[in-house]
């Protein structure tokens, strides 16, 4: 097992053009090149992924929206939406960026690795089952947790989502499950207006969503007091097999698309405790998939800490040994 976090990440993520669309190929070129300035790529095993299959966005998605954005993408690009584009490599690279979660967690459940993080493009958790929107194409998390549910064995799949925006997309796509708990935490009011917290699933699935909208101007301690009081107890309750995270760090106090006020620092407190739930409730196993965050250096420098956090629960191990 490796001593360090696994990164999936690939070069080719940036052929997802979006010209000067806040969410671009700049954003996983500064993290890179933090972490390699920082040392952080040194020794440490990086994974080319290969794309997901059209059977495997069929685990999400309808295979009528599947083949429209392969269809705008042959035909040159378009918009999904005012905000939602599609390039003319958009769908090899969205079935890359779902591929890439898929692989994070064989490798997690596989014993490859303890937890590892995934730098994708497009990001996913707005993709609904029937459309894309909110700049994503495909919602990588929920392929990736279906995947672990349906083809993995697993019972109790929990998706902790920290972007700003509510993950509307992820939500909708579990909302009669008992199988996956969707938590998220984020600012409201704001894009893409959902996230209440009376939205709790329905039918088989109602109690395993949980909704925790913030006030604009939430900070670190509003945030890690948010899951101290009410996530890990909900988690401790439902016993999770796997945790997967929608990181989004666009609730950073310098991101231009939102009105939050959390730290670099203070996103290092939110990985600990991701971290710390893990190993008390699922072995450890932890994934990591990137969604939003569009100041690229606060982006990059939040990263950096989240992984230096994750990198330290293996070290404390080899002390303990």
């Amino acid at each position: 097992m490796n001593s360090t976090t696994t990164l999936l990440c690939s070069d080719r993520f940036r052929e997802h053009d979006t010209g000067e669309h806040p969410e671009n190929g700049r954003r996983l070129l500064a993290i890179m090149e933090r972490l390699r300035g920082a040392g952080m790529l040194d020794d440490r095993a990086i994974i080319e992924p290969h794309a997901a299959t059209v059977e495997d966005l069929c685990l999400a998605h309808d295979i009528r929206y599947i083949e429209l954005v392969h269809e705008v993408a042959d035909a040159g690009g378009g918009y999904l939406d005012s905000d939602t584009c599609i390039s003319p490599r958009s769908y090899e690279i969205a079935r890359l960026a779902a591929g890439a979660s898929i692989e994070a967690v064989d490798r997690v459940l596989g014993g490859d690795d303890l937890h590892n993080f995934v730098l994708p493009r497009p990001p996913g958790h707005h993709a609904m089952r029937a459309h894309g929107m909110g700049f994503c194409l495909f919602n990588n998390v929920a392929i990736a947790a279906r995947h672990a549910i349906d083809r993995r064995g697993l019972m109790r799949v929990a998706i902790l989502d920290w972007d700003v925006h509510h993950g509307n997309g992820t939500q909708a796509i579990f909302l009669d499950s008992d199988q996956v708990f969707y938590i998220s935490l984020h600012q409201s009011p704001l894009y893409p207006g959902s996230g209440r917290m009376d939205e709790e699933g329905v039918r088989h699935g109602y109690g395993y969503t949980l909704n925790l909208p913030l006030r604009a101007g939430s900070g670190d301690a509003v945030y890690l007091a948010a899951l101290d009081e009410i996530v890990e107890p909900r988690l401790a309750a439902f016993q999770p097999e796997l945790i997967i995270v929608s990181a989004g760090f666009d609730a950073h106090q310098s991101d231009p698309l939102a009105s939050m006020a959390v730290t670099t620092e203070g996103y290092g407190e939110i990985a600990r405790r991701m971290r710390r739930y893990a190993e008390a409730f699922c072995q450890g196993r932890l994934v990591t998939v990137l969604e939003g965050g569009y100041n690229p250096d606060a982006l990059a420098r939040s990263v950096e800490t989240v992984i230096h956090v994750l990198d330290e629960s293996d070290l404390e191990k080899e002390h303990e040994s």
